[in-house]
């Protein structure tokens, strides 16, 4: 990084530090294209990797007042950007639901004989899933995972805290991975 782009960057991190939403703005600007074919590459799926770059910028807006001046805020969110999906990763070994959501964003253009009788039966178990969720929740799974729309956006949406979103979004997730466990002979 050249001199000028270097005192610039810190001069947008220093206004950025301030509250500056402008400055925060230029930023994401510059860097989300950056932060989105990184995560994409660790990821494997294009909605995760939007969803890492969101909770990214998120998390640095949120902790805006802790940036360190002296250090590269570029080396700053990619570590973000690392760790994030690092952790998302773990979770998904974990997680069956997450698990057979990733295996299945990888593996989209592979062939497979039976391959659209399977989906046709995932699809409807996802549904009868769903419809087993509480309204509210449903709504905010909907609203993620259908409709793409991030945890700040659902939460400014519904009017309910970004925390709310994702308490929801777990559960919603944790009982439809308890429904596929139960109904694993047709998966």
């Amino acid at each position: 990084m050249s001199e000028a782009n270097n005192h610039s960057e810190k001069l947008l991190v220093s206004e950025l530090k301030n509250g500056n939403e402008k400055a925060f703005r230029q930023l994401f600007d510059l860097y989300h294209q950056d932060i989105y074919g990184y995560s994409i590459s660790l990821l494997k799926s294009k909605e995760a990797a939007e969803e890492n770059v969101q909770d990214v910028f998120m998390k640095v807006w949120l902790h805006r007042e802790n940036l360190n001046l002296e250090q590269s805020f570029k080396a700053y969110i990619f570590t973000i950007a690392r760790n994030q999906a690092f952790n998302f990763l773990n979770k998904a070994a974990n997680d069956a639901l997450l698990k057979e959501e990733i295996f299945y964003e990888s593996q989209k253009s592979h062939e497979y004989g039976d391959y659209s009788i399977r989906e046709a039966d995932c699809k409807k178990l996802r549904k009868q899933a769903m419809s087993q969720l509480p309204p509210k929740r449903k709504q905010i799974f909907k609203m993620s995972r259908k409709k793409g729309m991030s945890y700040e956006e659902i939460s400014q949406e519904l009017g309910i805290s970004i925390n709310t979103v994702r308490n929801q979004m777990s559960k919603a997730l944790e009982s439809m991975r308890v429904f596929f466990q139960v109904h694993d002979e047709i998966i």
